[in-house]
């Protein structure tokens, strides 16, 4: 079979490199004693542009492809990579696989094919030329500083991915995904009576540069950050102690990520180091609380058309109403635990083996009102906006530090605060929530997701939610 030039897959194969015929005959001869495995081919070119100080600091483009051999024997698993797709390359990994034990079970089915595709094929770094990209980054600097004198310092960045990937089984299934990324950042720092606060706000997702370079889109962008950035000019000092604490909605999210998303990943349930092993059918949140992981979201920033070994994702309801569903499952630990594939897994790039990973993960919408949510609160904290955090994912326990909060008291929002940072367990978080918003939102695109040394592309969400305790730590 000739793969033609204007066809995606030319990137992986092609003159000099290998064809699909021969790939999928070398992936069955090389994993024939494996119960499971998959030959993971990747082309992957992306882009940086970042603009600071008034001037274009970085222009950094690259490309690189490769593949992935990867062959599972019970709970054993083989994995090689190179950056060379090419039969020579393959052989040599497929050495690897020879210190497996030979299978002793069925062979594991293939996963259900599909032909859904849940955002474009095209190349968002061909679609605009350089000196447009340049342009946006400058207008959006001019524009920050024109929005307010106080305004010392502007960044600006634009990031874009375009990969190819095809997923090639001994069994003859053949999978090929093409994954746009594209996302926009906008940074400013503040001055004002000798004192300097920071605020930024980004978006993007699996789409083309349209969606960054649409005026609407990048002015609310930079009114987000300068009006940040104000804000936290004229905060006080945060208090500290247990309190009530609303959770804002959309990117506050990431709390309910890694504290609690994790801990509801296949593997580590799988041998038991999970808060969550073992309890599926216990009531393991409040009532009304309901979080799912749905990566079959058109155009998110953790959708995929398929997983990494070519399931294709869905919606998993992992907590439903307070009760413990399920997991989310790659296909290793599915077939360990005796369950199915949820289409999570993920791996950065052919250089990495997949594992069980979070898509877009949030909590449903309640029926509360988040004005009478608000209205509730004797005193405590109101935070809309997170930024770094700590998390031990066996336990849950975690140290998020706020960018954006206020005071709340006797059912008002109050000053806004610097310095607080919210410490807690993620498992008694779900059971402590009072309230759920009727106001879900999705993040705006930015999420990055770290686990076993690999980052990947990720989505968070949630309602306005009322915890009743969480500790705070601040600085009055």
């Amino acid at each position: 079979m000739t793969v033609q030039p204007t066809d995606p897959r030319a990137f992986l194969y092609g003159e000099g490199k290998l064809d699909p015929e021969r790939a999928a005959a070398l992936t069955a001869r090389l994993l024939e004693r494996c119960d499971d495995g998959e030959l993971y081919l990747q082309y992957t070119a992306r882009e940086a542009l970042a603009f600071d100080d008034g001037r274009l600091k970085t222009a950094d483009y690259a490309r690189d492809s490769g593949f992935g051999l990867r062959g599972v024997s019970g709970e054993t698993t083989g994995f090689a990579h190179a950056n060379e797709i090419g039969e020579a390359a393959i052989v040599r990994a497929g050495e690897t696989l020879h210190l497996l034990d030979p299978a002793r079970g069925p062979r594991a089915a293939p996963p259900r094919g599909n032909n859904r595709h849940l955002y474009t094929a095209d190349n968002p770094l061909d679609a605009v030329p350089f000196a447009d990209k340049v342009a946006l980054l400058e207008a959006i600097d001019a524009a920050a500083r024109a929005r307010d004198p106080r305004v010392s310092q502007v960044t600006a960045s634009l990031l874009a991915s375009w990969s190819v990937v095809e997923i090639v089984r001994p069994d003859g299934f053949v999978a090929t995904d093409v994954r746009p990324l594209v996302r926009l950042n906008v940074g400013v720092v503040a001055e004002a009576n000798g004192r300097r606060e920071r605020g930024s706000f980004g978006f993007g997702g699996r789409h083309l540069y349209d969606r960054l370079f649409d005026p609407a889109g990048w002015n609310r962008a930079v009114d987000e950050a300068v009006r940040q950035a104000m804000v936290n000019l004229e905060s006080v000092d945060a208090p500290a102690g247990e309190m009530a604490v609303l959770l804002g909605p959309g990117w506050p999210g990431v709390l309910l990520h890694e504290a609690v998303g994790h801990g509801l990943e296949g593997d580590f349930n799988r041998k038991g180091t999970s808060a969550f092993s073992g309890r599926i059918g216990e009531r393991v949140a409040a009532p009304g609380v309901t979080v799912v992981d749905d990566g079959a979201i058109p155009d998110r920033r953790g959708s995929l058309s398929i997983d990494d070994e070519g399931t294709p994702t869905r919606e998993t309801v992992l907590i439903e109403d307070g009760i413990l569903k399920g997991y989310m499952q790659d296909r290793l630990n599915a077939r360990l635990m005796g369950m199915e594939p949820t289409g999570n897994g993920r791996r950065e790039s052919f250089e990495h083996a997949p594992m069980p990973r979070m898509t877009n993960t949030f909590m449903r919408a309640g029926e509360d009102d988040p004005a009478d949510l608000l209205g509730r609160m004797k005193r405590g904290i109101y935070a809309k906006s997170f930024g770094g955090g700590q998390v031990d994912i066996v336990s849950g326990k975690f140290v998020f530090s706020c960018t954006e909060a206020y005071l709340v008291e006797d059912g008002r929002i109050g000053a806004p605060i610097k310095g607080a940072t919210l410490i807690g367990d993620g498992p008694s978080v779900l059971t402590r929530v009072s309230g759920i918003g009727n106001d879900l939102a999705l993040d705006e695109g930015v999420g990055m997701c770290g686990k076993g040394g690999q980052g990947v592309p990720a989505g968070v969400g949630q309602p306005t939610l009322l915890v009743d305790r969480l500790t705070v730590g601040g600085t009055a």
